[in-house]
């Protein structure tokens, strides 16, 4: 931990995506540590490895990759819990990855609430408890399950509802635009029609019947969770 948050060590060359991952994981009170290729994390492990509660690391970068890395820190006896990164599903690197020592894999492009998912299961497992559960205003999201209960009663919410739905609440009172929507929910790379975003905020209200009030548009910006 460090300043009393726990602490996370984000390696990924995609400086894009590590932004986007340390803003998200940054509302969800974690302190996080970036590197952009091997070297700086193998540096920045050794630095803080007695502080760092888990790692998230990409299987591609420079200098050694995700899994000389991951070598390197088990050789030396690091028993900090490590989650890869990777842009491929294939069968090879997750066995290469479990065997090195990983604790679990996720395939990219991933959601926010999956990405949260995973870091609150290996945290969990690891004896490093967090919250998995979200509640405003009557509305209780569970990330593990991914399930959504409202007002006493369960909702039925599709993959990307629930993340958007997660998104806003977790963010409740800020205003964000239909594009910062779709960056932060759908993925920075998505180059999907932003009308996207209005759709789903429109099944979400019919979803929610009378609670979907405290999603707020907000005229010619974009959307909010309003408490």
């Amino acid at each position: 931990m460090i300043d009393g948050k726990r602490c996370i060590l984000v390696c990924d060359d995609e400086v894009k995506m590590v932004r986007a991952v340390k803003d998200f994981l940054n509302t969800q009170d974690f302190h996080i540590l970036t590197a952009f290729d091997g070297q700086q994390a193998l540096e920045l492990h050794d630095k803080y490895h007695p502080k760092i509660d888990l790692m998230l690391l990409d299987v591609m970068m420079p200098q050694y990759s995700g899994f000389e890395v991951l070598e390197s820190i088990r050789l030396n006896n690091s028993l900090v819990p490590v989650i890869m990164f990777t842009a491929r599903s294939e069968e090879y690197d997750q066995l290469q990855g479990f065997h090195l020592g990983a604790d679990d894999y996720i395939t990219k492009p991933f959601s926010p609430s999956l990405l949260l998912a995973r870091v609150e299961s290996v945290l969990r497992r690891t004896g490093k408890l967090t919250t998995s559960e979200l509640t405003l205003e009557g509305i209780t999201l569970n990330v593990e399950n991914r399930t959504c209960l409202c007002l006493d009663y369960n909702v039925d919410l599709k993959n990307r509802e629930f993340d958007l739905l997660y998104f806003l609440m977790v963010n409740h009172g800020q205003v964000f635009t239909r594009e910062q929507l779709l960056s932060s929910v759908w993925g920075y790379d998505f180059e999907g029609d932003s009308r996207t975003v209005d759709t789903h905020i429109k099944q979400l209200r019919i979803k929610l019947k009378e609670s979907s009030s405290y999603i707020t548009t907000i005229h010619r910006i974009g959307y909010k969770f309003n408490v």
